[in-house]
């Protein structure tokens, strides 16, 4: 069931963190409808407080699982009162659930942010003390029982299937035999073995890699993706999103091929066989189109104000009226 936060925290709001493509993700949602905006991926509310300043035809939902985050939100955006909720939960469980109509907007930044990343304590970091990558810092999973606890196979697949490492096999069988001699206990000594198996190249950290597969293991990131368009296409088959717009901003590969073949698919008119001689479904099956033919990716003013921008990608949709 949904949770409504309570101001826990009110000195939170010393550090905000910067959201990408901030004035796209404004200019994507022109034209919205009077209704429900949903920011899937609430963070620090940067877009959702863009949103409410700019749109004021919107109310506001707002869904995370962090309850730092939630705390730093609900008292950035007390001013808009009763035109903001924020609910505490995966976006996958929560979507289905919501119960204020009409929905017109939905937005989602898949990416970790800033705050998540720098904080030592959090175990996202290279350089942090603890190995822990929880988004919600109370789930059962963490990413020191990754490492510490699954089979050498499962590492296997985790790193090639969700890191895309191309050594995977080496920096599972080094993490095996790293712990064979003691637990792994932080982040840094975890990048120190991957360190030591794919050597230093260009900008990139060895580990990135390998902390991405990790990290989506532990927060089932892809299995969220796939819920929340899995909702959003049964809403609009249910007639629930009219003219709604929905923007959708990836980081990497694996998500951003989620969410391109989504879009492709809800667009595509003509459900037949693409070997049919004819058309026999009544070419009338498409669900709405694509607001712009390629991904938006960051400005070169943004790159150099916000590196973590770079591999960003946003795509927006609109379902038919």
């Amino acid at each position: 069931m949904k949770e409504k936060r309570k101001v826990k925290d009110q000195n939170s709001r010393k550090s905000p963190h910067i959201p990408v493509l901030f004035n796209e993700v404004l200019e994507s949602f022109e034209g919205i409808k009077p209704g429900y905006f949903v920011d899937c991926t609430l963070g620090y509310a940067g877009h959702s407080e863009a949103m409410l300043q700019r749109y004021e035809q919107i109310q506001h939902i707002g869904i995370d699982r962090d309850d730092e985050a939630l705390n730093f939100s609900l008292s950035r955006l007390e001013s808009f009162g009763d035109r903001s909720r924020l609910y505490k939960g995966t976006f996958a469980t929560l979507l289905p659930q919501l119960e204020e109509r009409p929905i017109t907007g939905i937005l989602a930044d898949f990416g970790v942010s800033s705050l998540q990343l720098d904080k030592m304590d959090r175990g996202f970091s290279f350089e942090s003390a603890t190995l822990d990558m929880r988004m919600d810092a109370g789930a059962a999973l963490s990413a020191y029982d990754v490492v510490n606890h699954y089979g050498q196979k499962e590492l296997e697949y985790i790193l090639d299937q969700y890191g895309e490492v191309r050594p995977y096999k080496k920096v599972a069988r080094a993490i095996v035999e790293a712990r064979s001699r003691e637990p792994i206990q932080s982040a840094k000594a975890l990048a120190d073995i991957v360190s030591r198996v794919i050597p230093k190249g260009g900008k990139i950290h060895p580990a990135t890699l390998t902390f991405q597969g990790i990290r989506i293991e532990v927060n089932n990131e892809l299995g969220e993706i796939e819920g929340l368009l899995d909702t959003l296409e049964a809403k609009a088959k249910q007639g629930e999103l009219e003219e709604a717009i929905v923007a959708l901003i990836t980081f990497h590969s694996l998500e951003d091929r989620l969410v391109k073949n989504r879009f492709k698919r809800w667009a595509n008119s003509c459900i037949c066989d693409p070997h049919a001689m004819r058309c026999t479904c009544g070419n009338n099956h498409a669900l709405g189109k694509p607001l712009a033919r390629k991904p938006i990716t960051a400005s070169q003013a943004e790159l150099k104000q916000n590196a973590r921008s770079r591999s960003a990608k946003l795509r927006t949709f609109i379902f038919k009226g």
